[in-house]
């Protein structure tokens, strides 16, 4: 137990270095070129690559994780994260747009690339970690999740305050030269402090076992395809255009977003003693899913109506809103990523955790991308209602859970390497 929980602690704060420098990189690139005269979709495209090579990454991430062990997946999405921050350093002024937006794209794919392998590995740890321990009961396991997920997010929110402060006192390169620094010094320590086959097991040989094994985790995954695209399409370019385009000065709405983003971090690590737990670990957590996804579903609607009627108050109910949905959302994301450890087996754990991440990943691909298009199209009524659309998706195949756990494979953990 001592081990696991040793583990546990190292791979946490290794994630924690790299969610904040993550956060820090989406700041720079967003105030960088918003302050080279890029449009609200134009800031969209810079990112959809990033979002992209997220679905990829955690599929193959899951697989090779359980192939070559999780430490070496957390090493390899290290090393390429500070790969893509020096491709990124070397971007030249005197380029011309066309090469110096492609150049960003690419290094920011890489950047997505490096995300998902180190989310991978990271979330796939903890359920390998709990299953050495004996197999901890599934309050322990609900609150290492919720913990591990609203951490991450708090130092998120960190890192955008990071990446606006970076920005003004040293500038775009000496910021990125610096975080790749600090992130090799991250990766020296793991290398030396983590056991290098822990995680490892038998890996999937064919793609029909790799994609179809827990029916469980396949509903889980499509509902966290729409919970997340629902979240991006009014979040990445609509809200903060939209802020923006009523008075804010862009420093503030980088803090608003930063301060939204650590509450919501600890909503989620709260949520454990939000949610009524039950002896199975799954009878109360599937009906909370369900509740908080309806519940989360009205938000955006309510908001819709508001912005179509013009209401004289339109300003404080956009941001009390935000407030209410980042709360029912922390929640229901919490209760997701519990949920997909709950349903995955401990010997292909980041298999199961690649896979439901690559939806994950689609999702903020989908929410991206519909939120510079809806937003040129229909301003934020459009984002908003697409918010709303899909979260009602959400909510219907949340009520297609399963209520208990029904793989097909070995759940022994006499097999895992810790």
């Amino acid at each position: 137990m001592q081990a696991a929980a040793r583990n546990y602690g190292i791979v946490t704060a290794a994630y924690w270095a790299f969610t904040l420098t993550d956060g820090a990189l989406r700041m720079l690139v967003l105030l960088h070129f918003h302050q080279l005269g890029y449009s609200p979709l134009s800031l969209a495209f810079l990112f959809l690559l990033y979002e992209a090579a997220g679905v990829p990454a955690n599929l193959i991430g899951g697989w090779l994780a359980t192939r070559f062990g999780i430490a070496r997946m957390l090493t390899v999405g290290l090393a390429t994260q500070i790969a893509g921050f020096l491709l990124l350093a070397m971007l030249n002024p005197g380029w011309a747009a066309a090469l110096s937006v492609a150049w960003v794209v690419l290094a920011q794919g890489i950047c997505g690339i490096a995300k998902d392998l180190t989310k991978t590995a990271s979330k796939s740890a903890i359920k390998i970690t709990q299953a050495a321990a004996g197999g901890a009961a599934a309050g322990q396991l609900f609150q290492w999740v919720a913990w591990f997920t609203g951490s991450k997010n708090a130092m998120k929110g960190l890192g955008f305050f990071l990446g606006g402060f970076l920005l003004q006192t040293l500038g775009f390169q000496w910021s990125l030269w610096i975080m790749a620094g600090v992130l090799a010094l991250i990766l020296a320590g793991v290398v030396l402090s983590l056991p290098p086959r822990l995680g490892q097991g038998k890996a999937s040989r064919s793609a029909r076992e790799l994609f179809a094994r827990n029916r469980g985790i396949n509903v889980l995954a499509a509902a966290r395809v729409m919970l997340f695209g629902a979240r991006d399409v009014w979040f990445v370019v609509g809200l903060p255009v939209f802020l923006y385009s009523i008075g804010w000065s862009f420093t503030l709405v980088g803090t608003f977003l930063a301060v939204w983003t650590i509450g919501y971090g600890v909503v989620q690590a709260a949520a454990p003693r939000i949610v009524r737990r039950s002896r199975d670990g799954l009878t109360s957590e599937v009906r909370a899913a369900r509740t908080w996804s309806a519940g989360l579903a009205l938000i955006p609607a309510v908001l819709a109506l508001a912005v179509a009627l013009e209401s004289a108050a339109l300003e404080a109910i956009v941001i009390g809103g935000l407030l209410l949905f980042g709360f029912f959302f922390a929640v229901n994301s919490s209760v997701h990523s519990y949920l997909v450890l709950a349903y995955a087996g401990s010997e292909k754990a980041a298999e199961d955790v690649g896979f439901y991440y690559a939806a994950n990943a689609l999702g903020r691909f989908t929410g991206t991308l519909l939120s510079g298009l809806l937003y040129q199209q229909g301003g934020l009524l459009y984002t908003l209602l697409g918010s709303a659309g899909m979260l009602a998706l959400c909510w219907l195949l949340a009520l297609a859970l399963p209520g208990s756990t029904t793989t097909p494979r070995t759940e022994s953990a006499d097999r895992v390497d810790v």
